[in-house]
């Protein structure tokens, strides 16, 4: 389960690619508005994960889709093919011929990780405000935007989520865990409409 929601949550972090004003002063409010103005979007990823018992990070690549309000897929394509979309309360794997699919009522930890990049992704600040404390550092031209867990289960799993970005785009999301593993995704390229 645990490494199910590693995978969710650092797949579904990798998804928060969205505009963002290019005005002066830019807060929380205004970077909502901006992720809220983006219906769907593209994006090829590059993604590390650095986990403690191994000695080199696991490194994959692939693309990722987002149509609002709650439809996200990520398609890995290197080292091994795997899907994984998020379709409203259902999750669908598909691994080669093995295909999982999960209700998101049956895992409320993973739920509410679902749950809070959602928030983000439909600019959400009330929905995200549920589940962590935000803080925003630096301007248009560079910004970075922390999550910090706010229940007691959360915090035992997610020590902070960092999404930075520049301008109307977002270039890294970067999940660490209690445990000292974390994941690093960057975003090679990105379209939105």
């Amino acid at each position: 389960m645990q490494c199910l929601i590693r995978r969710v949550s650092a797949a579904l972090a990798l998804m928060l690619f969205a505009g963002i004003t290019n005005a002066a002063g830019l807060d929380i409010d205004r970077l909502m508005q901006g992720l809220a103005q983006i219906r769907s979007g593209q994006a090829s990823f590059v993604e590390k994960k650095y986990i403690a018992m191994l000695d080199k990070p696991v490194e994959s690549s692939g693309e990722l889709f987002y149509s609002a309000p709650d439809r996200l897929e990520k398609r890995t394509l290197k080292p091994k093919p795997e899907s994984m979309i998020l379709d409203g309360g259902s999750i669908v794997i598909e691994r080669g011929r093995q295909k999982h699919s999960l209700q998101l009522q049956d895992y409320p930890e993973l739920a509410a990780v679902i749950d809070s990049i959602r928030g983000t992704l439909a600019g959400d600040r009330k929905a995200l405000e549920r589940s962590y404390r935000l803080s925003l550092e630096g301007g248009a031209e560079r910004w970075t935007l922390q999550l910090l867990p706010i229940d007691e289960k959360m915090q035992a799993a997610i020590k902070h989520i960092r999404i930075a970005g520049a301008q109307h785009f977002v270039s890294s999301i970067e999940i660490n865990r209690v445990d000292g593993d974390r994941s690093l995704m960057l975003i090679e390229k990105l379209t939105a409409r």
